[in-house]
Order: C-alpha cells, then sequence, then structure tokens
C-alpha cells in the first residue's frame, strides 16, 4: 500500500482542515479512479460536506505528486457523478445534495443523538463540563496522534521493504 497524503482543504465554515488520500501506481486501477473514489467515500460519509471547497488541480497534483491531468479528470468524474461542482476560478465545491450522501439533516440528527448519550453518561459519572471537554479534546487529539503514528508506521515498515 503507497503512504498517506494528508491533503489541506476549506471546509464548508471556511476552517482549514486536512483530508488523507492514498494512491498507489503498483495496482491496476487508475489513479484518477483512485482518488475519485476515495473523495466519493469522503462525501458520502458527511467528512467532506456541501460547500467544502476541495484543493485546486495545481494543489492537489503538487501534493500528491502526479500529472495535473489526472487531477482534473477525477474532478471531471465527480462532477459528472453530481458530487462536486465546478464554479470556474473560485474552485471546485461538494454539491449541495450530493447522491449517496447522508442528508445532512438525518447527519445532524445522529450528531444530537451522540452528544445526548455522551452528555448522559458523564452526567451519570458526575462529570462538569470543563472536564468533559478537557477529556474529549484529549481523547480527539489522542485518536488523531494514532493514526499519524499508524501511517508512519506503515511507511518506515515500506521503505524497510524496498
Amino acid at each position: 500500500m503507497s503512504n498517506p497524503s494528508f491533503i489541506p482543504f476549506i471546509d464548508e465554515k471556511g476552517n482549514h482542515r486536512k483530508m488523507t488520500l492514498r494512491l498507489d501506481d503498483k495496482i491496476v486501477i487508475p489513479l484518477f479512479e483512485q482518488l475519485r473514489a476515495q473523495i466519493s467515500v469522503m462525501i458520502a460519509v458527511g467528512y467532506l460536506l456541501p460547500q467544502c471547497r476541495l484543493p485546486t488541480v495545481r494543489e492537489l497534483a503538487t501534493c500528491l505528486e502526479i500529472a495535473p491531468g489526472t487531477i482534473a479528470r477525477s474532478y471531471t468524474e465527480l462532477e459528472r457523478d453530481g458530487l462536486t461542482i465546478g464554479r470556474g476560478r473560485k474552485g471546485t465545491f461538494v454539491a449541495d445534495e450530493p447522491p449517496h450522501s447522508e442528508p445532512l439533516a438525518q447527519r445532524q440528527f445522529r450528531l444530537s443523538e451522540a452528544a445526548n448519550r455522551f452528555v448522559q453518561e458523564l452526567r451519570q459519572l458526575g462529570i462538569s463540563l470543563e472536564d468533559a471537554n478537557l477529556a474529549l479534546e484529549e481523547n480527539y487529539k489522542s485518536a488523531e496522534r494514532k493514526d499519524s503514528l499508524s501511517s508512519l508506521d506503515e511507511s518506515i515498515s515500506e521503505q524497510k521493504l524496498t
């Protein structure tokens, strides 16, 4: 498996975030299709929400070290599938109602339900809001560090094999 690439993008609220992409030129699936599929999944599961601005073709080609035409083809396929909308010089954005994605209202409902369960457990444990926020933030950051470390471990293992 190839090393992950962490690609910056701007979410629907204008915040700078990163997406993880893995492209492998040693498999039979073309790179443009690997990229299209991974972005499609991120849209479907709600990691890329409507109005998220995707990186420009040039930015993504530079980050992934592949030809801009490969990125352009992926973006064309995503737009053809109704997942993204190209707005010329303004960029490429996730469509308001992408097909096969969880409706925004349903996703918001699931978030609310998860938050309610979390709050109920905290109250049963007698945990203050401040302590809950600290624990949540620490665990979220810890999960991100673990993701980064496992990616680094995979990268080191792959380098040892070659």
